[in-house]
């Protein structure tokens, strides 16, 4: 008899002292990395204490779950309790460790019945006992699921994004005392299966109604033009031109000729809008409209400060980016878009860590001929003559060599602007079925449903442009003519495959090399 007493003894005290496991996720940059969260319950003076590299954000997690127990009813062990965030040299800096450490606890003082097997645990606690939504879920659950991990317990209030993420299970929770039932099965746990409900989130709602239309921009018929072609393609446009004739409001028009975002295209852009928006658990279903004050930081533009966050580049990523008056903007903040523009990514390097954001969006960037404005039309230009050399210098060759068109937007008559009849005959809704159609050829043409015109490299210009002699010859003396550059020639050819495609033609005609040529920036090229 008391040998066998002696081994009860014994297992009831390893039951209390082996280390728990539960699964959490913890964000490194852009990606994340699934922690083991261990707990062991020893002897001593009663303690929470949490080791692992963990921040003074997850080292207080300890307070808010006392109280969070004491508000749920549960018990909280009167034991030295030692949490362990493995691996212990990756650091922790997110509250959503917060409801995974409460259940390592619940289960190492034998409290919870299971957790389900290849399971991690997402959430931050309030002192009440809820469950409060945290930033950036989608990459907790995208890495995760790199790592094996089907099933997600999840705060209540991060579903609709976590509804992006396809194959996986997800258990809301609203409260630890929800968690704790679902755990020990007293209530049968509300289990949403995401294959089964992808399809339903590819519909987008329609543009906000107080968002500029094409028929609202009197005349510039050459601008809209433009901003029909990059639509189309994808291309980078610069607006040129004497204030208050419409540049910014031809970009404004832009976001709502593209064609909806599908699924995929909300996951990424709603991951990011949550890594960096104090509103992290919104979900994004319109195409991103940025358009940054030219006062703005470098790296509220690039990206990074203390805690790596993506930028206005990648908040615009599958959007539109504006940059209203360009030369106004920083010369270091100019020059900075030139990795994103050429590779549709930003790469963030510091001391601690380096993180990768995507930043595919079309840019938008709008200029004055000068200070004043005035310069070149029929008003006096007020500006000496070395204050507009230094003005256009902002803008460097390597950069007007990444922007595939330009347009200079002309005055027009005031009399003109209270016509109820478009100029042109063009609307938002006829233009954008025009751009639907070209992107649908280009989707047939690369077999992908995101790569544009505007993205081929060197070889598949080459395989994809199918110019006419005529036309390779006309490409060929305008390149010599205006010394283009060979990243300028090939973007010409991309301008053109994409007016091609407009007119439903297989094959580069003069005429599109013509059209292509004549959004060539003419106008900087003698800074």
């Amino acid at each position: 008899m008391g040998c066998f007493l002696l081994i009860r003894l014994y297992n009831r005290a390893y039951k209390y002292m082996r280390a728990q496991h539960i699964r959490g996720v913890v964000e490194t940059g852009q990606n994340g990395l699934v922690v083991d969260i261990e707990c062991q319950l020893t002897k001593g003076l009663p303690n929470i204490l949490i080791v692992g590299y963990a921040n003074k954000a997850v080292d207080e997690a300890k307070e808010r779950i006392r109280n969070a127990f004491a508000s749920s009813n549960l018990t909280l062990p009167v034991k030295r309790i030692t949490i362990n965030l493995a691996p212990a040299d990756i650091p922790k800096e997110s509250t959503g460790f917060d409801v995974a450490i409460a259940a390592a606890v619940l289960q190492a003082s034998g409290q919870l019945l299971h957790v389900p097997k290849n399971c991690a645990i997402i959430g931050e606690l309030g002192l009440e006992g809820g469950v409060r939504p945290v930033r950036g879920i989608i990459g907790k659950l995208l890495a995760g699921k790199h790592y094996g991990i089907d099933t997600f317990i999840i705060p209540q209030g991060n579903l609709e994004q976590a509804k992006l993420v396809p194959n996986i299970q997800i258990i809301p929770v609203a409260s630890l005392t929800e968690l704790y039932s679902y755990l020990n099965e007293q209530k049968k746990p509300p289990i949403i299966d995401t294959a089964r409900i992808v399809n339903s989130l590819d519909a987008t709602p329609d543009a906000d109604n107080n968002q500029p239309l094409l028929e609202d921009v009197i005349g510039q018929e050459l601008g809209k033009r433009a901003i029909e072609i990059s639509a189309a393609g994808g291309h980078n446009v610069l607006l040129g031109g004497p204030p208050g004739t419409g540049k910014s409001m031809l970009a404004q028009v832009l976001p709502g000729l593209l064609p909806p975002m599908s699924r995929e295209e909300m996951l990424q852009v709603t991951h990011l809008h949550s890594l960096a928006s104090n509103d992290f658990n919104q979900l994004i279903t319109c195409r991103p409209f940025r358009s940054p004050h030219h006062s703005a930081s470098n790296v509220a533009i690039v990206g990074g400060g203390n805690s790596v966050r993506p930028g206005e580049l990648s908040l615009s990523h599958r959007g539109v980016l504006l940059f209203d008056e360009l030369p106004e903007f920083a010369r270091v903040t100019i020059e900075a878009l030139r990795q994103p523009l050429e590779d549709r990514k930003v790469t963030i390097a510091r001391a601690k860590e380096t993180a990768e954001y995507p930043a595919h969006f079309i840019f938008v960037a709008t200029a004055n001929p000068c200070p004043c404005g005035n310069y070149g039309t029929t008003k006096p230009c007020r500006c000496l003559p070395h204050q507009v050399i230094q003005y256009r210098r902002k803008l460097s060759g390597p950069i007007l060599d990444r922007i595939d068109l330009y347009v200079n937007v002309h005055e027009i008559d005031n009399r003109r602007l209270l016509s109820d009849t478009p100029s042109s005959g063009q609307t938002t809704k006829t233009v954008r079925v025009k751009v639907a159609q070209a992107r649908d050829r280009q989707a047939q043409r690369f077999n992908s449903a995101t790569k544009l015109n505007a993205d081929m490299n060197n070889r598949e210009v080459k395989s994809h442009a199918k110019l006419e002699p005529q036309a390779k010859d006309m490409l060929d003396t305008a390149a010599e003519k205006f010394g283009l550059s060979p990243r300028a020639y090939m973007r010409s050819v991309k301008v053109a495959r994409t007016i091609a495609d407009l007119d439903n033609s297989d094959l580069i005609t003069v005429k599109h090399i013509a059209e292509a040529l004549q959004y060539r920036p003419h106008q900087y090229d003698e800074q």
